[in-house]
């Protein structure tokens, strides 16, 4: 029992601080994805929506101090049952979002690491077995050091997660796992090679034969049964292969401008998912790096979900020189992690990109 529960200990250990540290680097993803969780057609519990980003901060840093913790020794039975309650938690979230089809990936690994709704639950059951196999072995977990050097260990770890993901936050994830991370040409990830996986699906159909309703399955052909059709249902096994970016797109009110733009030889986008939302000391910003940026030659537009309204007064308020297109909320979000954000682009590729709080810094 003492050695189970060594190698659990490593391995939970080890585990829930690379996971929250993978979440930490990026809390405001982590977020988005929480928003998703208490949304209306998820949990239902959207007055928890406005405390996203707050419970997404104490949550990953309390993952990485608890994977911490449990490495050095300290306080053992604290950190044990807290991480018992976490793993409990959210092996309830991963199987709701696994049996009733709702949240396609649950964020454990941020982008970094993509899991479907079943692996994620499947991997939640495994460290629910060794948290109890620590649960069942407590006794046999020890302090690593002595008191002192395992307390300001534990209070390092502590003060170190949380200037990180401040940090962070003020600027932008220290390592971009997305698909608009800098060097990636946004063209090139929207396209489908021609010897790529295919889509393979599955039909179920069912038919009215002599008054008793049968099923057929069949890989998408139409059976040859003699009998009434009644309906059909289809069901993915396979999504083949998916284009890392799927739904991005530039468009004014009139046509698609996608393909024009992503030809600039020298582009800025300024990306405000929500002008609404967006930080005025932010906004405030854009303005005279805008300016420069025309003079040195580039084209300059803004992305946003927002409607007509919003578009013109904020352009009104802080005398903008640029015209705002057409784009996903939800895309917008990925491209870059803040609202506003500056986006460089050169025939498609991303060249740099900046939280408003650098806007400044950035290079033309």
């Amino acid at each position: 029992m003492k050695y189970i529960t060594h190698i659990s200990r490593i391995f939970v250990g080890v585990l829930f601080i690379i996971s929250g540290f993978i979440k930490l680097n990026d809390p405001l993803g982590f977020s988005y994805k929480l928003q998703e969780y208490f949304g209306a057609d998820v949990l239902n519990m959207e007055f928890m929506i406005p405390y996203a980003l707050l419970l997404s901060v104490f949550v990953v840093v309390f993952e990485v101090v608890l994977g911490v913790f449990l490495l050095i020794g300290y306080k053992p039975k604290f950190t044990i049952y807290s991480l018992l309650a976490m793993i409990v938690f959210f092996t309830f979230l991963t199987f709701y979002s696994a049996y009733f089809d709702k949240v396609k990936d649950c964020g454990c690994f941020g982008d970094a690491l993509k899991l479907t709704p079943w692996e994620s639950f499947t991997k939640d059951v495994i460290l629910l077995a060794l948290i109890l196999i620590l649960v069942k072995g407590l006794r046999h977990i020890q302090p690593l050091f002595t008191k002192l050097p395992t307390t300001v260990i534990a209070l390092l770890s502590f003060i170190v997660s949380l200037w990180f993901g401040y940090h962070v936050l003020m600027h932008l994830p220290a390592i971009d796992f997305r698909a608009y991370a800098i060097g990636k040409n946004i063209p090139k990830q929207m396209e489908i090679p021609e010897n790529a996986a295919k889509p393979v699906l599955e039909y179920t159909w069912t038919f009215n034969i002599d008054g008793e309703k049968q099923e057929f399955v069949t890989n998408g052909s139409y059976p040859e049964v003699d009998g009434e059709y009644v309906g059909v249902e289809t069901k993915t096994i396979d999504e083949g292969y998916v284009p890392p970016i799927q739904d991005f797109s530039i468009e004014s009110e009139d046509e698609d401008l996608t393909t024009y733009f992503m030809e600039k030889d020298k582009l800025v986008v300024i990306a405000m998912y929500n002008i609404t939302a967006s930080e005025t000391d932010g906004v405030a910003k854009l303005k005279p790096f805008t300016d420069r940026a025309t003079k040195k030659g580039y084209t300059v537009i803004g992305l946003t979900s927002s409607g007509e309204y919003e578009k013109e007064k904020v352009k009104q308020d802080f005398d903008l020189n640029f015209d705002f297109y057409l784009c996903d909320e939800k895309v917008i979000k990925t491209i870059v992690r803040a609202n506003p954000g500056v986006v460089l682009l050169e025939r498609g590729t991303v060249v740099n990109k900046a939280h408003w709080n650098d806007i400044e810094d950035v290079n033309l």
